[in-house]
């Protein structure tokens, strides 16, 4: 057996079935190997695609997604997406091809040090030089992506080092992950008595809590102390919007409905919070407001988030044993923020305005998709309404890019998505700049016979930096730009599509997409001045306490 034969193995090993891949010279013997040995290689049309979709694969199971490159501009065409599967805390192990090492110390062809370049975005990384570590080396990679917090890492494979032999007592390691600890018992007894100081506690619940499977346990330990739950954009259905505890969500660079339950809040219990996910300083800027953390990790150093208290350990357990020793807070100012959010999209559900109001689309988003559906969001202005506005009911059905923040993830993450949940509907929604990112992978979703909904929304322009320089300089420059006839676009790849005329197309329009059998692209022209008319909007808020 080879090196290549083995890491094959080992990825079999580890659970691994799928593989996102553009092929290379370098990855030859290695992609051949994973073919005999029976895994499925999904040959996107560009490395950043296979990332992607390595991402959100991972995002949506909890197991490493696998992606694979060859050498030089394959592998720089990963980082992209291996970037954002780091910030997004996404388990993910991208494997690259490599230059034989007699050529490494030297300016060679296409040669460059991957294990370098890879460092600031993956959580560990190595280059298997011998071929006595290639079971070390795999098991270490899918640990690290996996463990609390998840991420990125990357082996990178010589493609000398892959037709080695690997002697014959290298056998691939049984995977070990650790289980989540339980935290001490004087942490819950400090947390219990930090909380009875508390006339006015909040819940900020991140997307820790989607990624522990807590948030059955988060709802009845706010149910069982009556306090209200704020969610960051990542941690979108840890409770359903439409909970009587649930104050929408945290995030936006203005203020908003959920921003005055923190003017009112004493104590923020902050549960599976990352601080990537939002800035303490924008939420707590005086450091007024008491912190108690409760995640599987100690909280990073940050001078706005000093917790008062930490509680580490499986946040399952730590939450049923903190509420046995509480009784509940009466209702309270925070609660009446209930639904404000809600109430203000509803009245929308008429709305004829065309080019169409964001709040009208996402109305008819949430009638045509079941609770368990998926809605991937790309990056741009509609990610803003999306993760303000979007009703979401169940965990992971609102998948958002807001670690690392990145465009183009939309529509290959919508084939990842359908390819783990084949029995569920899939919609992406991508701004017209977006969704041309990676537009080339529509050929992969035809070939893999995968069918999702490519909803463009569709104004010309870069809509969300059309918005912030509008706030900042009352004017925008450079952010115009033409599109293709999207209709013929989808139509030229297999795939089918429509536009959307007038306001009232839309519903019936969705229910026809998500009937058919191939991809469909539905382009919905947006008002450009939505935006604007939020920003003074939300300028104007006074908080109902």
């Amino acid at each position: 057996m080879n090196t290549a034969e083995a890491l094959t193995a080992c990825l079999k090993n580890e659970g691994v079935t799928r593989v996102f891949a553009l092929p290379g010279e370098e990855i030859m013997d290695l992609m051949a190997a994973m073919e005999e040995g029976g895994l499925e290689l999904v040959i996107t049309r560009h490395e950043q695609g296979a990332a992607f979709m390595a991402d959100v694969s991972g995002r949506l199971t909890g197991r490493a997604g696998v992606c694979l490159a060859t050498l030089g501009p394959g592998a720089t065409n990963l980082v992209t997406g291996v970037a954002d599967a780091d910030s997004d805390r996404a388990p993910l192990v991208a494997i690259t091809g490599q230059a034989s090492l007699d050529r490494t110390h030297k300016e060679s062809h296409q040669y460059l040090d991957l294990v370098s370049l890879f460092e600031p975005v993956t959580k560990w990384n190595m280059q298997i030089k011998r071929p006595v570590t290639v079971a070390e080396a795999v098991r270490s990679a899918f640990r690290f992506a996996q463990q609390e917090q998840p991420g990125a890492t990357h082996l990178d494979l010589p493609e000398d080092v892959a037709l080695e032999p690997v002697p014959a007592d290298i056998v691939p390691l049984d995977p070990t992950d650790p289980k989540a600890h339980v935290a001490r018992q004087s942490q819950i007894d400090a947390a219990v008595a930090l909380l009875k100081t508390a006339k006015h506690p909040l819940i900020l619940a991140g997307n820790g809590v989607i990624r522990g499977h807590s948030y059955g346990y988060l709802q009845r330990f706010a149910e069982a102390l009556n306090i209200p739950v704020a969610k960051t954009f990542m941690g979108k259905g840890a409770i359903s919007y439409d909970h009587p505890l649930s104050i929408g969500t945290l995030g936006l660079q203005a203020r908003d409905h959920v921003n005055c339950g923190f003017d009112r809040a004493d104590l923020v219990i902050c549960i599976g919070y990352d601080l990537i996910e939002y800035a303490p300083a924008n939420w707590n800027p005086e450091k007024r407001i008491k912190v108690l953390h409760v995640d599987q990790k100690p909280a990073e150093v940050d001078a706005n988030y000093m917790p008062a208290q930490e509680v580490t350990g499986d946040c399952r357990v730590a939450l049923s044993q903190i509420m046995e020793q509480l009784e509940p807070w009466p209702d309270g100012p925070i609660h009446k923020l209930h639904g404000l959010v809600n109430q203000e999209l509803r009245g929308f559900t008429d709305d004829q305005t065309f080019p169409m109001r964001p709040q009208r689309v996402l109305l008819e988003v949430r009638k045509a998709l079941a609770p368990e559906d998926i809605l991937i969001s790309d990056v741009g202005a509609h990610k803003i309404w999306i993760a303000r506005m979007f009703p979401t009911i169940e965990p992971n059905t609102c998948i958002i890019s807001n670690g690392f923040a990145t465009m183009g993830i939309a529509l290959p993450g919508a084939i990842a998505a359908k390819l783990v949940h084949p029995e569920r509907n899939i919609l992406a929604i991508a701004g017209d700049g977006g969704a041309l990112m990676n537009i080339q992978e529509l050929e992969t979703a035809v070939r893999l016979d995968t069918p999702f909904v490519l909803l463009v929304w569709s104004d010309g322009r870069y809509g969300l930096i059309d918005w912030k320089q509008r706030n900042r300089y009352g004017t925008s420059h450079a952010v115009d730009f033409g599109n293709p006839d999207w209709v013929r676009l989808a139509e030229a790849f297999g795939c089918k599509g429509d536009r959307i005329s007038a306001a009232d197309e839309l519903g019936p329009a969705l229910k026809w997409a998500l009937e058919q059998t191939v991809p469909v692209i539905l382009e919905v022209p947006i008002g450009r001045e939505e935006n604007m008319y939020l920003s003074r909007q939300l300028g104007e808020i006074v908080c109902p306490m």
